[in-house]
């Protein structure tokens, strides 16, 4: 079994994950990995902090040897470099649309900085570690995920003539990871002009998988269905409101002949669909073809025209304590959704195949395909 922790604040010493289940003898790329804790940094309407004091690099201080997984539990540490929490003021203001006021009456605080240190997005840098790591062994499968924005305000991206090898090498290369230059544009006014009124925005994000093969996952129980972990985890992404996989919430518009992915055969290709409308999972298994999700993210919960709130101990109306300047992390979300989802199929891939080095999973995951390829 493949899981992990996290552990640390947004202005404490570091950020730290503990993972467990990773199998031994995956060569680590360490540049890799802190290129996409830079991928999470990155992103049109960020605050300029993210250049200047969250300049993150995973270090491992246990689990590795020579470069390589020992089978042992791993420890991946991103450091911060502002290390105020024991100095920073208290805080009696909550903010409207996060974790604040529900957090100091849950646990009977009287500073909400307890809550917001560690509710804040930053914990996201240890999970997209945790997830380069999953990257980097889903590669040895030939499995690879992306994202991109599909939506802001009134820019809907149109990607529906594109493979997704140009969605993703166009999405790379944009300021917002949207692969429609039309759509962008009217996403970066829409930016432009929330910032101006001292606002915040949301998005959406489509993430696939590539080359994922049939059968991870499983119909035989309630948690063993891809679909629904895949659901759990990226729900637990701070601000994202909404998951759908596939044709999501369009189900509800289509006729089945419209929306049921038809089923096809070659010697060359074996079963294979034209059509990703189930987003690849029937069932609660993979299909054998690309995995694709669509998360939703709120905008952020701090603005810099503050909404209204209550003090938690004068109990007097007040405008919300600023905390950040960020007016849109959209971008980035699809990072850690990138993250949260190579989590998942590596995690399948392990409970799907086994073994206890990377060399004895490759074993039986080729075992697998000489099997299906001859059904």
């Amino acid at each position: 079994m493949l899981r992990y922790l996290t552990a640390g604040e947004s202005h404490g010493l570091c950020l730290t994950a503990i993972v467990e289940g990773m199998p031994a003898g995956l060569t680590i790329n360490q540049a890799a990995i802190d290129l996409e804790l830079k991928r999470r940094q990155l992103g049109y309407g960020r605050g300029a902090r993210m250049t200047s004091i969250e300049t993150d690099k995973v270090n491992f201080l246990s689990g590795v040897r020579a470069g390589k997984t020992m089978g042992s539990p791993l420890t991946l540490q991103v450091l911060n470099k502002d290390t105020s929490i024991d100095k920073l003021p208290k805080v009696t203001r909550p903010r409207p649309g996060h974790a604040d006021l529900s957090g100091v009456l849950k646990y009977d605080l009287d500073d909400v900085r307890t809550i917001l240190e560690r509710a804040s997005a930053r914990e996201t840098a240890a999970r997209v570690a945790v997830g380069a790591l999953m990257k980097l062994f889903l590669k040895e499968f030939g499995i690879e995920v992306f994202s991109h924005v599909t939506k802001m305000g009134d820019g809907v991206a149109k990607t529906d003539t594109l493979s997704f090898d140009q969605i993703r090498k166009k999405a790379e290369v944009s300021p917002l990871r949207c692969a429609d230059m039309k759509a962008e544009a009217k996403m970066i006014r829409f930016i432009d002009k929330a910032k101006k009124a001292g606002d915040t925005v949301g998005g959406s994000i489509e993430i696939v998988a590539l080359n994922v093969p049939v059968g991870l996952g499983s119909h035989v129980q309630f948690d063993r269905k891809l679909d629904a972990k895949l659901a759990m985890q990226l729900m637990s992404i701070q601000a994202i409101k909404a998951v759908e996989i596939g044709a999501g919430t369009k189900v509800a518009e289509l006729l089945g002949s419209q929306l049921h992915d038809q089923i096809f055969y070659s010697k060359q290709k074996g079963f294979f669909r034209k059509t990703h409308r189930a987003g690849g999972i029937e069932g609660g298994m993979s299909v054998g073809g690309p995995v694709v999700v669509r998360i939703h993210m709120k905008p952020l919960s701090t603005l810099r025209r503050p909404m209204m709130s209550v003090d938690i101990k004068n109990k007097q109306s007040f405008k919300a304590t600023v905390e950040r300047s960020d007016v849109s992390a959209v971008p980035a979300a699809g990072i850690v959704g990138e993250s949260v989802m190579a989590f998942v199929l590596a995690d399948a891939l392990i409970e799907k195949f086994g073994g206890d080095s990377v060399a004895e999973i490759k074993r039986n995951y080729q075992g697998y395909l000489r099997q299906v390829a001859q059904f």
